[in-house]
C-alpha cells in the first residue's frame, strides 16, 4: 500500500516506535528509524526490518531535545532516501513530581522532546509534503493530552500541547494533500508504564501482575493493555487513501478511559 513512500519515526528503537516503523515497513515504507539505544541493538532492529520487509532502513540518533538536530534528521532523510511522506512524532519521556517540587531540567527536557519536537519535525517537513502534494503527519499524543492526572504536570501539558498543534497543523495544511493526525494511547506496557507498574507493587506488596491489574482497573474500562501493534496499525491507517479526509483529529485507543 506504501510502497515508495518515506516515513520517519521518532523514538522508533523499541516499543510503540519501532511497532510503527516494523508497521510501514510492511506495507512497503522505507523507513527512517530514530532513537536511543545499544549500537548493536538498533543495527540488529534496523537490518531485521531491511530483512523482513525488503525495504531501505536507515538509523539518526538525532538528539531530539535539540530543535536544530530534529530539522537535521528530516533534511538528512530527504538526502539519504529522496523524499519524506510520512512523519510520526513519537518520542516522548516522563517524569511524575508535585508542581512545586517538579525539578526544572526535567520540566524543559519533557517539554523540548514530547512538544517542541513535534514543532520542529513538522516546520521541516510541511515543505516537502506541500511540495508533492501528499503527506501525512500521525503525532503520538495520550490520553494526558485529552484529560490530566496529578504529579504529571510536564507530561499533561507537552501532551494537551500536541493535541492542539495537531489542529492547527491541520488547518495550515488543509487543501495541500497533507493531512495530520494525533493518536492518544491509554495504558501501554511498555518500559515506561513497567517502571511505573514497579513502583504501585512495591508501594502496595503486590505482584508484578497484580500491580498491573489494578494500575488498569483505576483509568482503563477494558482492563487490557492497548498493544504497540495496534497503534501501528492505526498509525498506517492515518497513512492510507482510506482516511484522506481525516484531519485534525484526535483518536482515543485507550480501552475507554477518556469515556468515562
Amino acid at each position: 500500500m506504501l510502497k515508495g513512500k518515506v516515513v520517519v519515526v521518532t523514538g522508533s528503537t523499541s516499543g510503540i516506535g519501532l511497532a510503527i516503523a516494523r508497521g510501514f515497513a510492511a506495507q512497503g515504507a522505507d523507513v527512517m528509524l530514530n532513537g536511543l539505544g545499544d549500537a548493536a541493538e538498533i543495527e540488529a532492529v534496523r537490518s531485521g526490518i531491511e530483512r523482513d520487509h525488503g525495504v531501505r532502513a536507515f538509523f539518526d540518533g538525532a538528539d531530539l531535545t535539540r530543535g536544530d538536530a530534529v530539522r537535521g534528521l528530516v533534511d538528512g532523510t530527504v538526502r539519504t532516501l529522496g523524499r519524506i511522506d510520512i512523519l510520526v512524532n513519537n518520542a516522548g519521556i516522563q517524569h511524575t513530581s508535585p508542581i512545586e517540587e517538579f525539578p526544572v531540567d526535567k520540566w524543559d527536557r519533557i517539554i523540548a522532546l514530547n512538544l517542541s519536537a513535534v514543532f520542529h519535525g513538522t516546520a521541516a517537513a510541511l515543505p516537502h509534503m506541500k511540495k508533492q502534494g501528499w503527506g501525512r503527519i500521525v503525532n503520538i499524543a495520550s490520553t494526558h493530552g485529552l484529560v490530566a492526572s496529578p504529579f504529571k504536570s510536564a507530561y499533561v501539558a507537552a501532551k494537551h500541547g500536541v493535541v492542539g498543534f495537531t489542529k492547527s497543523t491541520a488547518l495550515e495544511a488543509a487543501g495541500t494533500g497533507v493531512t495530520a493526525n494525533a493518536i492518544c494511547p491509554g495504558w501501554v506496557r511498555t518500559a515506561l508504564v513497567e517502571t511505573q507498574i514497579t513502583a504501585l507493587s512495591k508501594s502496595k506488596g503486590l505482584d508484578q501482575e497484580a500491580a498491573a491489574r489494578e494500575l488498569l482497573a483505576e483509568k482503563q474500562p477494558s482492563l487490557e493493555f492497548v498493544t504497540p501493534e495496534q497503534l501501528a496499525a492505526m498509525a498506517v491507517y492515518l497513512a492510507s487513501d482510506a482516511a484522506a479526509q481525516i484531519t485534525g483529529t484526535t483518536l482515543a485507543v485507550d480501552g475507554g478511559w477518556t469515556a468515562r
